[in-house]
């Protein structure tokens, strides 16, 4: 071949990789634009649906699937399992209970405020003693950690014991907005839930979110490549420790009461079930998950078929796992590239 022609097919090469990145820089964005508007009717139909369904029922919804967005962060992009995660999501809820009891001028936000930075301390905490192990060994130490929390919440005298916190009050949103109001306090539930879900969207879309991947795929390659892995996935903990502790708090504030259930381990299987069975790792998983799980305990709950929610729950849970193994988002992501690609 001569010079002439191997400059041409260079040349050739070149154009054509160029047209292939374009090209894939094109599909990203046209998925970008499209999961966009996807989150827009989303928020449009979040914003009208207090008008045809119950918002206390909504706002418990928000919580939970709060709950589990911030335990997939842990699970599906870390790849560590919590059995502890309800002890954020109580201490959230307690000291935020207590601010706002102890404290009647304090504004609802600050009092959310509060709660999160405790949950946020005691991540910290639970990190910095769990994070060095993997496996069953982290998960044994957090339902440990947690289950001490658990005995310090009965014993703790203002926490109210086996009673719970009740009559916690709503407050004041910036001191302006009584919360007393249902249809107002909604809206300031789905305002925190959109600025958790949006902080998660970032985390994981960011070159942090992909070292964390790297992680949860090849720890070892990770840590040849330099990266404190220890340091990310302990930064991982403490913001999933954070927004657990948001979704507690904000929880109490909506209920107006903080109970054991809260702090009890049946607390973080349940996360753990929401997020498996609306797919790990998956964006909207734990939010579909949280709303089977959440509307299947309140309507059952009342019917004659109450006293069995759990079995129930571990049906569905154990069928789910059987038939979906990657969840009910990521079947359906695997249906629509399977026959729309």
């Amino acid at each position: 071949m001569s010079t002439q022609e191997s400059v041409q097919a260079s040349g050739l090469q070149a154009t054509s990789t160029q047209v292939r990145a374009n090209a894939e820089r094109e599909r990203r964005r046209a998925a970008r634009r499209r999961m966009s508007i996807f989150y827009a009717v989303l928020l449009a139909v979040a914003m009208v649906a207090p008008l045809m369904v119950y918002p206390v029922f909504l706002m418990k919804l928000l919580c939970f699937a709060l709950f589990a967005c911030a335990f997939n962060l842990l699970l599906g992009y870390a790849g560590l399992l919590s059995f502890g995660h309800a002890a954020f999501f109580a201490c959230g809820g307690y000291i935020t209970g207590y601010m706002l009891s102890a404290y009647s001028g304090l504004s609802t936000e600050l009092g959310i405020l509060v709660g999160t930075l405790a949950s946020t301390v005691l991540g910290l905490v639970f990190g910095l003693l769990a994070i060095r192990r993997q496996g069953i060994y982290f998960a044994m130490i957090t339902l440990a950690l947690a289950q001490m929390a658990f005995f310090v919440f009965v014993q703790a005298p203002f926490t109210g014991g086996e009673n719970g916190m009740q009559g916690v009050p709503r407050g004041y949103l910036l001191g302006l907005f009584d919360m007393q109001n249902n249809m107002a306090l909604y809206y300031f539930v789905l305002t925190v839930f959109v600025i958790g879900f949006a902080i998660i969207q970032r985390t994981i879309h960011s070159p942090y979110g992909q070292v964390l991947k790297a992680i949860r795929e090849n720890e070892p390659r990770a840590i040849s490549l330099g990266y404190n892995v220890d340091g990310h996935k302990l930064l991982a903990f403490v913001i999933s420790a954070a927004l657990t502790g948001l979704a507690g708090s904000t929880k109490t504030v909506v209920f107006q009461l903080a109970s054991l259930t809260d702090a009890h381990w049946h607390m973080s299987g349940e996360v753990i079930l929401m997020t498996l069975l609306g797919g790990v790792g998956t964006i909207l998983g734990p939010i579909v998950g949280a709303t089977v799980v959440v509307t299947l305990q309140s309507s059952l709950s009342n019917g004659p078929l109450g006293e069995w929610v759990h079995v129930i729950l571990g049906v569905i849970f154990v069928l789910c796992v059987l038939l979906f193994r990657s969840g009910i988002v990521g079947w359906v992501e695997r249906l629509i590239k399977r026959n729309f690609k």
